[in-house]
């Protein structure tokens, strides 16, 4: 069996930046351990399987496909990035003629469009709630140690706790942060928490004007930490907006490859989430 497989790095216009997927597009739909020892070799933060709903359709003229993701060690529920990435690898070397791809996935239908260079993703928001700082003391002296922290919330739904470091501190004290990713996982073991974002207030004034930075770590998962994350800024884009009185936001992931995404909250209570993406890689999985 011959499988095809590209690597993409989402919400990045240079190669080596940004968050790296492996996409794979299937005629059909294969096993779960299939799927996963996949994943496990290709060794990224996630790899995605396109599979065609309507059996007449191919990856150029069909509009709606199944996508499931799987990180090194398990399948999830959302995936921003490769969602991003297998929109990209369709439109661009597919030659898709559609102007919007409907991808049919376990958090519900989720559609990518082409703007300019990049895509814009239709993504449910997910909003977090406040939480008590002291329940949360084992896992956030294993995240941020002595640093000064402002609020703690988490998302029921996708299982992130949202760190906000104080005001007070400099960007320097969010991208200098050595996380333990066992230290971390052993922190907390409730299940409560599957994610965990740090995330700062940003410097709109300066150029190009970031209104918020965040980290995302998830050992729960099998990701020491993911490099930018689409689906923490389902979570990340409720807060922020709030706090910050804004609709629309620039924000930036300030892991060692970094990435930009463009934040809309919309009034129906859902977010785009919008980005570059450029292929690095083409190839074959010959099983």
């Amino acid at each position: 069996m011959e499988i095809p497989v590209f690597t993409v790095d989402a919400f990045s216009n240079l190669p080596f930046r940004g968050n790296p997927a492996a996409i794979c597009p299937l005629m059909h739909e294969l096993t779960d351990d299939l799927y996963q020892k996949i994943a496990a070799e290709m060794n990224l933060s996630e790899t995605v399987f396109i599979t065609s709903i309507n059996p007449s359709d191919n990856f150029t003229t069909g509009s709606r496909f199944r996508l499931r993701w799987f990180t090194p060690t398990t399948e999830v529920n959302l995936c921003g990035h490769a969602t991003m990435a297998s929109a990209a690898v369709l439109f661009k070397h597919k030659e898709n003629v559609n102007p919007k791809l409907v991808f049919e996935t376990r958090s519900g239908d989720l559609a990518v469009t082409q703007r300019g260079e990049g895509y814009v993703m239709d993504f449910p928001l997910n909003p977090p709630t406040k939480q008590d700082a002291n329940e949360f003391k084992d896992i956030l002296k294993a995240a941020v140690g002595n640093h000064q922290i402002q609020d703690v919330y988490l998302c029921p739904i996708t299982k992130k706790l949202l760190v906000r470091l104080s005001d007070s501190c400099e960007r320097s004290v969010l991208t200098s942060l050595k996380v333990d990713a066992a230290a971390l996982q052993r922190s907390e073991t409730s299940g409560r928490v599957k994610g965990l974002i740090v995330t700062m207030r940003g410097s709109p004034d300066c150029q190009p004007g970031y209104d918020f930075y965040s980290r995302y770590f998830a050992p729960w998962m099998g990701i020491a930490e993911d490099p930018v994350t689409g689906s923490a800024h389902t979570v990340l884009g409720s807060y922020w907006s709030k706090e910050l009185g804004k609709k629309k936001m620039l924000a930036y992931q300030c892991s060692s490859r970094g990435g930009e995404l463009e934040l809309e909250v919309r009034d129906d209570g859902r977010i785009n989430i919008a980005g570059q993406a450029v292929t690095v890689l083409q190839g074959t999985i010959t099983l």
